[in-house]
């Protein structure tokens, strides 16, 4: 007689795994998991905690199951996450938005006027320009990236955010910004150096990709090509405001000033770490 998998059965068992793969969090991980699969919410879980899964849902979990064991990213075995309190589609092709970037947003916000132009430079998912874009509703957005696959998932993130109308997506290196005139520029751009890439956890590491993380230079090209131009795409008193590592701020605030730009600030995000820096163009 083949054993019965109850709910809360596959529930501990799939926390036991994933505590033994060193996961972060292994109960909330395997509550997601199993709630994506099932179409149930957290709270669906446990009212039918008795419920035997059939063979089929059985099929479902074990290779989701096995991948996060693997340490593939949750977000990608769910294929969304949440940022700016809106759910975003993802994928490998993009990098995972964070909640730490939402301090670049609540900048942007603190200096926008009641209408303008912003150029959100290594788009990505979408998401930073996404979640402004719901705050300001008389704003034009523009979003570039390098990467075709990461603005063909930003293109699925603007329809599912109906912001279509007032966010163009454009293809584009970061040496080459689009030949505009911004009241904001933000970027998330790629700042790890070469020498960090050993400590980075096994779902960074070996899932996201690795052109939307790694920078030359110490980490600090992108933000060498972002400063270099800022001037020449930035309208009298605009902004640019960068995410940037933790160890970076005094690198970024030189590169800042060095292009001229003023009133240079440093933001630290809610652990106390140094998150967002940020300069005008006067």
């Amino acid at each position: 007689m083949s054993e019965t998998w109850t709910l809360l059965r596959i529930l501990r068992w799939t926390t036991d795994y994933f505590t033994e793969k060193g996961i972060d969090n292994p109960r909330l991980d395997a509550e997601l998991l199993l709630a994506h699969i099932l179409k149930l919410d957290r709270v669906g879980l446990y009212l039918n905690y008795d419920r035997p899964l059939n063979a089929e849902e059985l099929d479902t979990v074990r290779p989701l199951v096995k991948k996060r064991g693997q340490r593939e990213p949750l977000q990608y075995l769910l294929g969304k996450t949440e940022f700016w309190s809106l759910e975003f589609n993802v994928s490998p092709a993009v990098l995972i938005p964070r909640a730490d970037t939402e301090i670049l947003v609540e900048e942007a916000l603190a200096r926008a006027e009641a209408s303008g132009k912003l150029l959100d430079v290594g788009t990505g998912s979408g998401a930073v320009v996404i979640s402004l874009a719901s705050e300001l509703p008389d704003w034009q957005l523009t979003g570039l990236d390098l990467s075709v696959e990461a603005l063909a998932q930003a293109q699925e993130n603007v329809a599912k955010h109906e912001v279509g109308n007032r966010i163009e997506l454009l293809q584009g290196d970061l040496a080459e910004l689009p030949p505009y005139n911004y009241d904001l520029i933000v970027s998330n751009p790629p700042y790890i150096a070469m020498a960090e890439w050993d400590d980075l956890m096994p779902e960074v590491r070996c899932f996201e990709p690795k052109v939307a993380l790694l920078a030359e230079n110490n980490g600090l090209e992108c933000y060498q090509h972002l400063t270099r131009q800022a001037t020449s795409c930035l309208n009298r008193n605009g902004w640019l405001l960068v995410e940037i590592g933790c160890k970076q701020a005094d690198a970024v605030k030189e590169l800042f000033s060095a292009a001229g730009l003023s009133s240079i600030f440093v933001r630290d995000d809610y652990a106390g770490q140094p998150r967002v820096v940020g300069g005008q163009f006067k």
